[in-house]
């Protein structure tokens, strides 16, 4: 089976909060009248202040004033719990019509979804970033509809910076390693925070893969999860990062990225990968931080342009209640670009459509064209692949191991890749 590398998942931390909009059925269960849709979406926010009922108020009352005849019903859930639940709505005979969630290539694989192409405009499908619809896409259907995306950038404390006399960020694993131990002599906790930690290990190993000509496939397309690259890579990270003590006090595989997260907007970090909430998170706790694309290994050489992380979350609309023309009419008008602007913006995401990324105002602010950039030419999980959700939880489990005191990373990727092959044949 051939695999693509492209989108995911979970762009927003949610404390576990289960809230139902105005109007919905309790349960989550149940179709609904015929003039009635029913989307279960991720819960963005993290606190009631934050939620994204706000958003889902206003839009689905100005769809329903535009088109008098259809009202449409929003359940939030929490991410920790959205895929199981909408899972569980499925197998139950109650498939909601539109959810919005992390993965969708489960669902297009029994069949159970409409396709872009008998739900939208041409225009509107024609829209959505060229990285985004192939990461949405099995063959060249696309199913997964992009919602909001972000790109991951190195971010450096740039005050940090200033006191370990680093004059320019790094364009090289070596200048990274210098700047690394010239602000472990200065004293900083986190020279560099390396969150190989179970929550989003995927994202860092690929980063660095990324930047050393490798990745989680070949040229083809299919998995190459042992390459020569990704092994080189891990030794590389083990031997002049970890070993040396220039990742902190916490190893790799026990450091998660919302503990990463954590420890740099108190200051205690030197640079981390990160996306574009965390620059408004950082500047508004008083941290001046600086963002540039991931350094290169040395045998690329600086002037190299790789691949950045992207991700992204999915809308996907289901068969089950044969409503594909009024869930078409909804589409085409929440992937406005007011609409998209909006709530990317709410949240310091980057809207999915070409239109909307173009749209600065009242979306995307000038501190994110950066990550917007690096989107247009990003590289994205495999969620077009159905075994991608086990792929994904095996490196989130198991890539720390490869720079642990003991670890080897030949041996430790060799184990993920023979895990995924046995996956890739279960579906």
């Amino acid at each position: 089976m051939r695999r693509r590398i492209f989108g995911t998942a979970a762009t927003a931390v949610v404390l576990g909060l289960l809230i139902p909009l105005a109007g919905c059925s309790g349960s989550g269960d149940g179709a609904g009248d015929s003039g009635t849709l029913r989307l279960v979406a991720a819960e963005y926010g993290d606190s009631q202040a934050t939620s994204s009922k706000t958003y889902w108020d206003k839009v689905t009352a100005d769809f329903t004033k535009a088109n008098p005849g259809i009202k449409v019903e929003v359940q939030l859930l929490p991410w920790a719990d959205i895929d199981r639940e909408v899972s569980r709505m499925v197998k139950a005979g109650n498939a909601p019509d539109m959810a919005l969630m992390g993965s969708y290539s489960d669902f297009a694989a029994q069949g159970k979804l409409y396709s872009a192409e008998e739900l939208l405009s041409i225009s509107a499908e024609a829209n959505f970033l060229q990285p985004l619809a192939e990461a949405g896409s099995i063959g060249n259907t696309l199913y997964g509809l992009p919602w909001v995306a972000s790109s991951r950038l190195l971010f450096y404390n740039e005050s940090l910076f200033s006191k370990a006399g680093i004059n320019n960020p790094p364009k090289t694993w070596a200048e990274l390693k210098s700047a690394a131990k010239a602000l472990k002599d200065k004293g900083v906790k986190f020279p560099y925070a390396l969150p190989l930690g179970p929550e989003e290990a995927h994202a860092e190993a690929l980063i660095w893969e990324l930047s050393n000509g490798g990745g989680y496939a070949d040229s083809s397309g299919n998995y190459s999860l042992a390459s020569d690259q990704n092994i080189q890579t891990f030794r590389w990270v083990k031997d002049n990062l970890v070993t040396p003590g220039l990742t902190g006090p916490v190893p790799p595989s026990q450091l998660n990225r919302a503990d990463a997260f954590a420890a740099f907007l108190r200051g205690e970090v030197g640079m981390v990968n990160g996306y574009p909430s965390l620059v408004h998170e950082a500047r508004a706790k008083g941290i001046s931080v600086g963002t540039v694309s991931m350094p290169v290994s040395d045998s690329l050489g600086a002037g190299e342009v790789t691949p950045t992380v992207g991700v992204a979350d999915w809308m996907m609309a289901f068969k089950q209640n044969d409503k594909g023309k009024e869930i078409g009419k909804f589409l085409d008008f929440v992937y406005q670009d007011k609409n998209m602007s909006e709530f990317a913006g709410r949240y310091h995401l980057l809207p999915s459509t070409v239109s909307a990324s173009r749209t600065l105002d009242g979306g995307i602010d000038s501190t994110n064209t950066q990550f917007l950039t690096a989107l247009r030419g990003a590289q994205l999980y495999p969620v077009n692949d159905p075994s991608w959700v086990t792929v994904s939880d095996t490196i989130k489990r198991n890539i720390g191991r490869a720079v642990e005191p003991n670890g080897d990373a030949k041996s430790v990727l060799e184990e993920i890749a023979s895990k995924a092959n046995e996956a890739g044949r279960k579906h």
